[in-house]
């Protein structure tokens, strides 16, 4: 049975105060087109931001999860994308309007509220087929005592396996929780923010929260919660299971495995995302390198006027109309440049994979010139990076994707990856001239 993406009825909106600012705004859940995601549009001040909910997408902030998009965010995402991935939404537009700083109404600090506007909005399946994030080797991410280990999982779904321990009253708490089968409405999404006495105090001299009172938000002191009482037992773990599921659906579509978390927060939270991004793009690399070429070495000679030493793509595996191409370079110690580069610890010239990272753009651009008598020249390299050290034996895969084409000038984004590590990457821009000189 082939499972479907799934988006809202009808439109639904929620107002109130956001968790950190306590400035008002307003939440506006809308129906999307499938394939679209889940994308979080900022209206300010007469300027909209559309920005997708993606990893890529994150600031880095203490306590909570903020997107961006150039001078706009959206603060305190992570309960409303909870909700989202609990209840099976794939794609929904999010507009955040009111305040200065764009922050996601609080409600009472869990993912009841957005759980309960996902309810009022009903859901409807989509025709497209769902393409889940499936876990297939194990990653593990660490920082101090918290730790999260991502592996392949016993069954289609999303297992989450969450360790946490602090001082009394709390103590030890372990939450099992499996996305789909499990009741997220009542099981997960009714576990509130928590912040521990002291964290309280100084959150407030920070100026944070003083809008809140231990009645809107659970805090906890050593005798246990102030003017407030526990939903479960174990609330803690509970809540800090739904952020993990708000921040890692980050990856922009559901994952399938098994999450084994201690003592994690959001910013690990978001390092896990990467990594598993990271992870499915080698694979699907190497899945590339099974494949026949779709350009081979002759035919690259055909459009690039490079010659040995200084021809540096082997072979061409993926071409995407104009839009993106992948391609080969085998390093081999018989390569001339290890002769004076290193000779007794041999290490490919950086200069010579930005070298390649340009050819390669070079031929992706040549699909857009094919018919236009035009010659992609180098004019300009911008965050030019080193990343990673190659040496004889690598397998450089390279990376061009087009970002803007013009009459006069091409500019392209590569990488350059040796499995599942980033080398290189730049961004690099050509000057198109005729082929032949009038």
């Amino acid at each position: 049975m082939i499972a479907r993406q799934k988006t809202i009825i009808r439109e639904v909106s929620l107002s109130g105060p956001g968790l950190f600012s306590g400035e008002t705004a307003t939440l506006t859940l809308q129906p999307a087109e499938a394939g679209t995601g889940i994308t979080f549009v900022r209206e300010q001040d007469g300027k909209v931001a559309t920005i997708s909910a993606l990893v890529a997408n994150v600031l880095k902030r203490p306590r909570r999860t903020c997107l961006r998009n150039g001078t706009l965010l959206v603060e305190t995402v992570e309960h409303c994308m909870a909700a989202l991935s609990g209840m099976g939404i794939d794609n929904a537009v999010v507009r955040v309007s009111g305040g200065n700083v764009g922050e996601v109404p609080a409600g009472d600090g869990s993912s009841k509220p957005f759980v309960e506007m996902l309810q009022e909005a009903g859901v409807a399946e989509q025709d497209a087929e769902l393409r889940p994030l499936i876990i297939r080797k194990p990653v593990q991410v660490s920082r101090g005592d918290a730790s999260l280990a991502a592996l392949p999982g016993p069954t289609d779904r999303l297992e989450v396996v969450y360790d946490f321990e602090a001082g009394p009253p709390v103590g030890r708490q372990t939450v099992r929780f499996t996305l789909g089968d499990d009741d997220f409405a009542n099981m997960l999404a009714p576990a509130r923010t928590f912040v521990f006495e002291e964290e309280a105090k100084e959150l407030r001299a920070r100026g944070l929260g003083r809008h809140l009172t231990p009645k809107d938000l659970l805090v906890i002191s050593e005798r246990g919660p102030i003017d407030n009482d526990f939903r479960f037992v174990d609330e803690c773990a509970r809540h800090k299971v739904l952020d993990l599921i708000g921040d890692i659906y980050l990856v922009g579509r559901p994952i399938r495995g098994m999450i084994v978390a201690r003592k994690s927060g959001h910013e690990l939270n978001h390092v896990l995302a990467r990594r598993l991004l990271e992870q499915e793009a080698a694979d699907e690399r190497g899945e590339l390198l099974k494949r026949d070429a779709v350009m081979d070495i002759r035919a690259i000679q055909r459009i690039l006027p490079h010659r040995y030493p200084m021809l540096m793509v082997d072979r061409v595996l993926e071409i995407q109309g104009d839009q993106k191409a992948i391609g080969v370079k085998n390093i081999t110690f018989n390569d001339v440049f290890f002769q004076g580069h290193y000779p007794n610890t041999p290490i490919f010239p950086g200069v010579m994979i930005v070298e390649a990272m340009g050819q390669l753009g070079g031929l992706l651009l040549s699909r857009k010139l094919e018919h236009t008598g035009k010659l992609a020249i180098l004019l300009s390299m911008d965050r030019v990076k080193m990343r990673h050290p190659v040496v004889p034996g690598d397998q450089l895969i390279l990376e061009a994707v087009t970002i803007r084409v013009k009459s006069r000038t091409g500019h392209v984004r590569c990488k350059a990856f040796v499995g599942d590590k980033l080398a290189a990457e730049a961004d690099i821009k050509f000057m198109l001239v005729d082929a032949e000189p009038v």
